[in-house]
């Protein structure tokens, strides 16, 4: 049987905050098999109908509609995003947040769909992710993905406001955090943010905008910078798993649900060093 995740880790970390069936139905599978199923479908990002159903459920037969049938479910009724919220709050006090990075992650989508949009750099269609990281890559949080013709500035400060108060509710408090972030993200608007927030920018000018540059006063530490590599293994571990590589989901709700899939993978590979 291929495993993804164990079975007592995707039992502790999945099963207790993914909807279950209503009556009183007990599924004839294992939950634990389906979403062990799913995971092995983010790592190699084969298509539904191709899944070694045979291979990854061993108590029973199921078609690929079924497992499909339980991704698409917990889409809809948020039970991903839930599951990821435990496991952040759970865990808070792994969190190394003496310094965060923020960083945008453009991914090619294949067969287009909802909010994508031509990207001159990539030369196709892409979506826009905005993630955030602790110190040693561990994910702190996303931004909701955007059609890759935004720039990495676009509705930032709405969304940020979001990521802040989930942190919020997960006991993370984001005051006297420094972020660390490229000249991408040099804007008087997110900084003016930040300092509401108590957050501190590390941001290297762009130079590109002579009149951000007059108004913002500008605070760059350059040894904190050279730390940015950090956020861009996390970056290459995504890009290992393969669905999320390349989009093929034409539902954003669905393309959502893979980030915080991979961001629970992430955390719990580490969980298990510790």
């Amino acid at each position: 049987m291929i495993r993804i995740l164990s079975k007592g880790m995707i039992n502790k970390h999945f099963i207790p905050y993914l909807s279950q069936a209503n009556r009183g139905f007990v599924s004839k599978v294992p939950l634990w098999e389906v979403v062990n199923a799913i995971l092995y479908k983010l790592k190699t990002g084969v298509q539904w109908h191709l899944l070694p159903c045979k291979s990854l459920i061993r108590s029973n037969k199921v078609k690929y509609g079924a497992i499909y049938h339980h991704f698409n479910k917990w889409c809809k009724d948020g039970s991903w995003k839930k599951a990821w919220i435990h496991l952040l709050s759970l865990h808070k006090s792994l969190l190394d947040l003496s310094l965060v990075f923020m960083d945008g992650t453009h991914t090619p989508a294949k067969r287009g769909g909802e909010y994508t949009a031509y990207q001159g750099r990539k030369k196709s269609k892409t979506s826009n992710t905005i993630w955030l990281t602790d110190r040693q890559g561990n994910v702190v949080g996303f931004l909701p993905p955007v059609s890759g013709n935004h720039h990495d500035l676009f509705e930032l400060e709405k969304h940020l406001e979001q990521l802040i108060e989930i942190l919020n509710q997960c006991g993370i408090a984001v005051d006297g955090l420094f972020l660390n972030a490229d000249a991408g993200f040099y804007s008087k608007p997110l900084k003016k943010l930040c300092f509401e927030h108590g957050m501190i920018m590390n941001v290297p000018a762009n130079k590109g905008n002579n009149r951000q540059l007059e108004d913002c006063q500008n605070y760059f530490d350059e040894l904190m910078y050279e730390e940015r590599y950090k956020i861009e293994r996390t970056n290459a571990w995504m890009d290992s798993y393969r669905t999320m590589l390349n989009r093929f989901d034409t539902t954003w709700l669905s393309w959502n649900a893979w980030h915080y899939i991979f961001a629970m993978i992430r955390w719990i590979k580490n969980l298990s060093k510790v």
